[in-house]
């Protein structure tokens, strides 16, 4: 089936990794009809960096407001059927966009593809589509494949786990994934940052902090921003912890 699919990369200080993101996509066995960079404010070497792909891909430049804002600026001049809002610090492997799209098209009652990815060292292999698991948890990233006319939009009001609310949005809507069981892509960590994409120990999550009486910050400001999500899509209970 033939599909017309629309990059859309929002950047923000990504000056070292956005490069080897673009030369990832380009270089794909099902080629994009369009890439769409959109420079979120960056004060970094970003600029410089995207002037060599200055004639294959669309420049949007923006003053700071965001990843959701830069992603939905780059949907709204985006004409793809499908859309892919990729991190600034992704590498794509070769087949992503064809084994994505093979798997749409094998499952027409399917909004999006999402697939396993690498962090360093790390494999995060995800888990076949589960309302009840996305309901409690986000094990889909960012960077699936979307049928365009099933996109709801990020929420500008969201500052984290925006790809989780778009996910429950869509549920909502009554709106699933389908998972293709392979690492399509590694999140690049230059210099110790990760940008958009974050992760910790596992474990850390699961230990109790609210009945040890103490919590560590960052931990802390993931149960806060854990629980604005879980409130919005009326999911939160004191037994959500």
């Amino acid at each position: 089936m033939s599909h017309r699919i629309s990059i859309i990369i929002p950047t923000y200080q990504h000056a070292q990794t956005i490069g080897a993101c673009i030369e990832s996509v380009l270089k794909q066995t099902l080629e994009p009809f369009e890439i769409i960079v959109v420079n979120d404010g960056s004060t970094d070497d970003t600029v410089h960096v995207l002037e060599p792909y200055a004639k294959r891909i669309t420049i949007l430049s923006q003053t700071n407001q965001g990843s959701n804002l830069a992603r939905n600026n780059g949907f709204e001049v985006s004409t793809g059927d499908l859309v892919l809002f990729c991190d600034a610090d992704v590498v794509m492997r070769a087949d992503m966009l064809e084994r994505l799209a093979d798997a749409l098209d094998g499952h027409l009652e399917a909004s999006y593809a999402y697939s396993g990815f690498r962090f360093g060292w790390k494999a995060f292999r995800s888990f076949p589509f589960s309302a009840e698991r996305l309901k409690k948890m986000n094990f889909i990233h960012t960077s699936a494949l979307i049928r365009r006319k099933d996109f709801p939009g990020f929420d500008p009001a969201i500052r984290r786990f925006q790809d989780w609310d778009v996910w429950l949005t869509m549920l909502e809507q009554g709106k699933e994934g389908v998972f293709v069981d392979e690492e399509l892509f590694r999140v690049e960590n230059a210099n110790g940052r990760v940008g958009i994409s974050q992760w910790r120990q596992s474990f850390m999550y699961r230990i109790p902090w609210h009945m040890l009486g103490l919590m560590p910050v960052a931990m802390h400001s993931y149960e806060q921003a854990r629980r604005i999500i879980l409130k919005k899509h009326g999911l939160w209970s004191p037994s959500s912890r």
